[in-house]
């Protein structure tokens, strides 16, 4: 595999899927750490940052590790990171659970709010709507499936498009009861909404997309 070697820490913060995370990972032949160790999270190639709960608890759990630091200083070296489900909800300014509100991690404006749809939480299996020049999403068909379990999600992307000839980060959507942001590929930071872990070949090849950037 062309991604043999490459060094990828989950970040292990009491919340988040990390064993299926670190299973998905290696057979896409990366070399995979769980540690909540700063040194080991701030030198390896790339870190993922999983999330699975309530977005306060999630936050509070990165911050005793020390993860908002983790995450800021990898990205201001422009060291990749990828979050997954509430590991990408608290990339956003703040998260809105039973009318309280939480700061989150603020590396893109905006909230995120209860999933407005017939049936909550939306589980299952769905399609995206990802830009055509998409590197997360580059190998994949139009109608590849993905699994999501949330009840919560960002219904509007807020960020400017930035001045000059920085690249604009690119939005995927997808649609349960209202559209929401499915996934996000911002430069050196990545994330989705859904399981890649669990979403089968689909979600196989959109790891194996990000390895590829590291």
């Amino acid at each position: 595999m062309t991604n043999t070697g490459k060094s990828v820490v989950v970040l292990d913060y009491g919340f988040g899927n990390v064993r299926s995370a670190e299973r998905a990972l290696a057979r896409a032949g990366a070399d995979v750490e769980i540690t909540a160790d700063y040194d080991r999270a701030m030198a390896a190639d790339g870190l993922l940052v999983p999330g699975v709960g309530a977005f306060a608890a999630c936050m509070e759990g990165i911050r005793k590790v020390r993860g908002d630091w983790i995450v800021g200083r990898r990205l201001a070296g422009g060291r990749p990171v990828l979050g997954i489900c509430v590991g990408m909800q608290v990339l956003f300014s703040r998260g809105i659970e039973h009318g309280v509100q939480s700061d989150g991690l603020d590396e893109w404006p905006g909230t995120v709010e209860p999933l407005r749809a017939p049936v909550v939480p939306h589980m299952g299996w769905n399609t995206v709507e990802a830009p055509p020049n998409s590197r997360q999403f580059a190998g994949l068909n139009a109608d590849a499936r993905f699994y999501f379990v949330h009840s919560y999600a960002v219904r509007a992307w807020e960020m400017e498009p930035p001045a000059g000839a920085l690249r604009a980060p690119e939005v995927t959507w997808a649609t349960h009861g209202e559209p929401f942001v499915a996934a996000v590929e911002n430069g050196a930071l990545w994330a989705t909404q859904f399981h890649p872990e669990k979403s089968g070949d689909a979600g196989a090849r959109l790891l194996e997309n990000w390895l590829d950037t590291l």
